[in-house]
């Protein structure tokens, strides 16, 4: 299937269309809409368009709350560290944590008043992070943004988010966008999906990779109004440090748990090339004070070694994207324990086709770039994170779990595992006091978040049953809660 052509960034599954004029006009109506009923009813009013909703499952089941602890039982546990399996253990779930890790004759010998589950010897693991999801904007059509009533629009999302939680990914990092109200729905229990780690609005320079603004729009004079973009919270401009320094302490006002910073240009972009180099060293340092003042950090979209370098200097502490970069940018990121959150950028089924030279030039470039970095990452140590940056793209939402199983190219499958478990989770708690969420993620470990899986397959031997989570996911768990269930046993 041959996408509607953008002209922003390539995401990997597709080009960003985030500047399109599209784009621009859905969203003038989103924050029409929002405006109004704001105007009219206050915050209650805006969340009411999740209130009720009750999305279609992948399976015809309702979510529930296990009767007192839960006991699983029967089972290999992969930890979410990168060690292999291990047997003869049991887990024991108690008010949505982790309570214990007991041997398999403890859990046996337990009395207790609850739930017990038997895993038939299937492995469990923790529920996937995706690093770099679009919560908002990934499964939405350009036609159905341009044709659907608002509340049509927020529905897409909050079923998207339930489908995110079925496919096993029980936790995302959102890198931009207006996430606040549909992580405030889930986190309340209106509608099911993952736990949501909100960036808010991507912070540009003019003319940079967030400047979404018409060719009309410009110049921007001293007292010209905000355009409906920044409105709404997909992006905002600024520029010089006092602004930069503003809108940084505005996302962390509406609750951003880490700032997302447009430090670079992108592929098929309309004003800013891939090889330029977005915002002063002194403007990058800005925000991440203004984030470190509030004890967390800043994620940068950058591609290119003069970025990624002066991101660095600048103490930006995770990389989004950077599959051109050189030897001496990832020694950088090795040294200063810089993370580098890559995507699979390919030129497989999942990427879009161009219908000019130009861009499928810039395609290649960042699809070689990506095969490159992955080397490097491992060669140098650097500690590197999986997400996906599916954007617009309702065809390729079902693809997530096999953006993470293609990686057994670069990696043994474990290792994979653990980029997308354990690792994801470490680097989520860089947000420190602003982590929504306080607790373990991406471990299953005593005191830890009870997020889990228990899946047929053997992740020792490959992650293929993560590309059709389906019949493979048997029972997906978050929070203690369970929200799927198939297996087959008798319930003590």
């Amino acid at each position: 299937m041959v996408a509607p052509a953008c002209h922003h960034h390539l995401h990997g599954h597709g080009p960003c269309c985030c500047g399109s004029p599209l784009l621009q006009q859905f969203h003038r109506r989103i924050m029409a809409d929002l405006s109004r009923r704001h105007f009219l009813g206050g915050s209650a009013a805006m969340l009411a368009l999740f209130a009720g909703l009750r999305a279609p499952r992948l399976v015809a089941e309702p979510s529930r709350q296990p009767r007192g602890p839960l006991l699983l039982t029967g089972l290999r546990l992969f930890d979410g560290s990168g060690t292999p399996p291990r047997e003869g253990v049991a887990l024991r779930i108690e008010e949505g944590r982790i309570a214990a890790i007991l041997s398999a004759e403890e859990g046996t010998r337990l009395e207790m008043e609850g739930e017990r589950i038997d895993c038939g010897g299937r492995v469990v693991m923790p529920g996937l992070i995706d690093a770099h999801w679009h919560s908002t904007l990934a499964a939405i059509t350009q036609a159905a943004a341009m044709t659907a009533d608002v509340g049509y629009i927020h529905l897409v999302a909050a079923r998207e988010a339930e489908r995110t939680l079925l496919r096993g990914v029980t936790t995302v990092r959102d890198a931009g966008g207006p996430a606040f109200a549909l992580k405030r729905a889930i986190d309340e229990g209106l509608v099911a999906g993952p736990r949501i780690f909100p960036s808010g609005a991507m912070i540009s320079q003019t003319s940079g990779h967030g400047d979404f603004r018409m060719r009309h729009e410009v110049p921007r004079g001293s007292t010209t109004s905000l355009n409906e973009i920044e409105r709404q919270g997909v992006a905002t401009i600024a520029d010089g440090e006092a602004e930069v320094l503003r809108r940084t302490r505005e996302q962390l006002m509406l609750g951003a748990s880490q700032i997302k910073l447009m430090a670079g240009g992108g592929v098929a972009s309309t004003y800013d090339p891939l090889d330029s180099t977005q915002y002063r060293e002194e403007e990058l340092r800005a925000a991440v004070a203004a984030a470190e003042d509030w004890g967390t950090y800043v994620m940068t979209h950058v591609y290119t070694p003069r970025g990624i370098q002066r991101a660095i200097r600048a103490g930006v502490r995770c990389i989004e994207h950077g599959q051109l970069a050189d030897e001496e940018s990832v020694r950088m990121m090795a040294g200063e324990g810089v993370w580098w959150s890559l995507q699979p950028f390919l030129m497989d089924e999942d990427a879009n086709v161009y219908p000019d030279e130009a861009r499928r030039e810039s395609q290649r470039r960042v699809s070689e770039g990506t095969e490159r970095a992955y080397a490097l990452a491992e060669r140098f140590g650097v500690k590197t994170a999986w997400g996906t940056d599916i954007l617009f793209s309702p065809q390729n939402t079902p693809s997530q779990g096999r953006q993470l199983a293609k990686l057994t190219r670069f990696y043994d499958p474990l290792t994979v595992l653990a980029m997308a478990t354990g690792n994801n989770g470490e680097l989520l708690g860089l947000s420190g006091p602003r982590n929504p969420y306080p607790g373990r993620l991406g471990r299953l470990e005593e005191g830890a978040l009870a997020d889990l899986l228990v899946v047929d397959g053997d992740p020792s031997q490959s992650l293929d049953f993560l590309a059709d989570p389906e019949p493979h996911l048997r029972l997906i768990i978050k929070g203690g809660r369970i929200y799927k269930d198939s297996l087959d046993q008798a319930r003590a």
